[in-house]
């Protein structure tokens, strides 16, 4: 029984960006996240070891982006998804966009969109 779970706007203090003041500095991104895997084992037992934890999604994504200090989105994302699959097996896919608000002062945010399957 495939579904699909997930997160929206999560917000992550990090810093990411190319250009000196970036560097120095922390900028708020924002990610949603949506995770598809097989809910029949948790929708039978209605337990959490059987469940995507939320919880540790967002730990592995939080300690991951606070600790690398990406410049660029596209490899925050690449990496971002890369460890969810490798961290969380129940996970068949994963769909990602993260959102930079202030990188473009004439537009809402900058982003960026990944998904990545099991093979």
């Amino acid at each position: 029984m495939l579904g699909t779970t997930g997160l929206h706007n999560l917000r992550i203090d990090c810093i990411v960006g190319i250009y000196p003041h970036e560097r120095d500095q922390t900028q708020t991104v924002f990610l949603d996240i949506e995770i598809d895997y097989d809910f029949g084992p948790a929708a039978a037992s209605d337990a959490i070891p059987d469940a995507v934890d939320y919880d540790l999604v967002v730990a592995f994504v939080t300690e991951l982006i606070q600790s690398r200090h990406f410049q660029l989105l596209e490899t925050m994302a690449e990496e971002s998804a890369g460890l969810l699959l490798a961290r969380v097996p129940q996970i068949r896919a994963v769909r990602l966009e993260i959102r930079k608000p202030a990188a473009v002062p004439t537009a809402d945010h900058s982003f960026v969109r990944v998904e990545r399957a099991r093979p």
